[in-house]
């Protein structure tokens, strides 16, 4: 499998906290030289719906229908039991993406670059005639989506990212994603009790200040979901089933705070949210799957029967706040 490293990448410096790689294929899409042509049908989104950041990329996407526009590869939960870490589409017939004819999600990367040596993450955009990634910048890629695939939109999709608030939302985004979506990873790959705890007081300091500013607001930035509300979706639905316990992330589950939880249950209760969420796969994945920076052994293979989440569909009553039933913003 060409350079791809054998053993599992350890991200972690020498303090025992943890620094995730950073993306390899960040060509931007757009309509200028040397950007990724904006064109139906010509890319592949490969996703497993137990990532985060895989996860908000496919909310935007069916969010502004872009589904007929960019087609969609699903990677198991379980990643393979092999001497690397990778995704493997062991849930399709064969093994193998009906569309792209490859069982790992690494295969794809080789083809971009017989080279590369980091791990294979999804999401990943990979042009399908030429089986390449050409795109894995899971942070920008939902603006992409937002902004420059805008012309393939369905007709009257809503405003994600407005051009008048892009300044805050891009401001908020980065705290989000550095203590939020990556401080729950942070918590569970501290190799340090000292590490450990610091992204712990980051992480819940943090869901603190977003519970107090939702309990006046609707969404994050008002009345309207826009891109943030994605982002902090992705990790707050897998918080109470996930983190809580397999990453150590355990002062609170989203369910004990009034203002989180009841904005968690208006996003999941909104199309190309809860949809596309699945609960059983995450459980699987975070609890019985191997992990990056982790020799962890599983608990015994044992899969947590709760917590029930069928609560997550009882009325929120987060209307109140905006004096509106839609929830998106639509010119």
């Amino acid at each position: 499998m060409g350079n791809l490293k054998k053993e599992k990448p350890l991200e972690v410096d020498q303090s025992g906290k943890f620094n995730r790689q950073k993306n390899r294929f960040t060509t931007p899409f757009g309509n200028n030289p040397g950007e990724l042509p904006i064109e139906a049908g010509r890319y592949r989104l490969l996703w497993s719906p137990v990532c985060p950041w895989a996860h908000r990329s496919v909310i935007v996407r069916r969010v502004l229908g872009l589904e007929e526009v960019i087609s969609l590869g699903t990677a198991s939960p379980m990643r393979p039991n092999i001497p690397r870490v990778d995704w493997e589409f062991s849930l399709d017939e064969g093994n193998k993406d009906p569309v792209l004819e490859v069982q790992y999600i690494s295969e794809v990367y080789l083809n971009a670059d017989p080279g590369y040596e980091g791990r294979p993450t999804v999401p990943a955009m990979v042009d399908i005639k030429e089986k390449k990634v050409v795109n894995n910048d899971y942070f920008r890629l939902t603006n992409y989506f937002e902004t420059v695939w805008s012309p393939l939109h369905k007709e009257n999709a809503p405003i994600l990212y407005p051009e008048s608030i892009r300044e805050e939302i891009d401001a908020l985004n980065d705290v989000i994603f550095h203590e939020v979506n990556n401080g729950v990873y942070k918590c569970g790959f501290a190799r340090s009790q000292e590490a450990y705890e610091e992204s712990y007081d980051t992480l819940f300091n943090q869901l603190d200040e977003l519970e107090k500013r939702l309990a006046t607001s609707r969404f994050l930035h008002g009345d309207y979901i826009t891109d943030s509300d994605v982002r902090l979706y992705a990790t707050l639905v897998r918080f109470d089933v996930a983190y809580y316990a397999a990453f150590k992330a355990n002062r609170n589950r989203i369910v004990d705070f009034p203002n989180l939880w009841g904005y968690l249950r208006d996003l999941y209760q909104t199309p190309g949210f809860g949809d596309t969420t699945d609960f059983n796969a995450i459980k699987v994945h975070y609890h019985l799957s191997n992990h990056i920076a982790s020799d962890d052994q599983k608990s015994l293979n044992i899969l947590p029967k709760g917590p029930d989440m069928s609560i997550i569909n009882t009325p929120h009553n987060r209307e109140e706040l905006s004096g509106k039933q839609e929830k998106f913003l639509i010119v």
